[in-house]
């Protein structure tokens, strides 16, 4: 582990050298897991604003309009801060799962770690929701996969054309 960083404490919580992920064994990649939850928090917060806003659409601005959407934004943001974060969780534990397994950091155990985590996701909704979820991890994970590759794939050097 690099201790020369600056950063006094590798950047996690609680003075933990490498943050939450050295607990597992694993260095600076894993440093920035306590903030994982505010993308989530944050769709959750946008998607209870528009929910809030759709419906209280009858109602004049007021004071009870606006408590009922700050009510709405709480509850979604929460709602979706812990949805979101059960997949990341679970995608994470397969993903570290199938590496230890395996012996081998690849695509492969991406894309399996992705397929497990939707069809854990939907495991106590009856077998088709377990197949669509399964399938949605499929996509998403597979998709990342090929974002991750794509210059390999194509046979370009040139990442100008790629977002990070």
């Amino acid at each position: 582990m690099d201790s020369s960083s600056g950063s006094g404490g590798g950047g996690g919580s609680g003075g933990l050298m490498g943050g939450l992920g050295s607990l597992f064994g694993g260095g600076s990649e894993y440093s920035h897991t306590e903030l994982a939850g505010v993308p989530r928090a944050a769709f959750g917060i946008v998607n209870g604003f528009r929910t809030g806003l759709k419906e209280t659409q009858g109602m004049p601005w007021s004071k009870p309009r606006n408590v009922q959407i700050m009510n709405l934004v709480t509850r979604q943001g929460a709602s979706w801060s812990n949805t979101l974060g059960f997949v990341a969780l679970t995608y994470s534990v397969f993903g570290v799962a199938l590496e230890k397994i395996r012996g081998a950091e690849d695509d492969l155990n991406t894309v399996a770690a992705g397929t497990l985590a939707g069809m854990v996701f939907k495991s106590s909704s009856g077998l088709r929701a377990v197949a669509r979820g399964g399938l949605a991890g499929l996509a998403l994970s597979g998709a990342y996969a090929l974002y991750n590759n794509w210059d390999r794939l194509t046979g370009s050097s040139s990442s100008s054309s790629r977002l990070y």
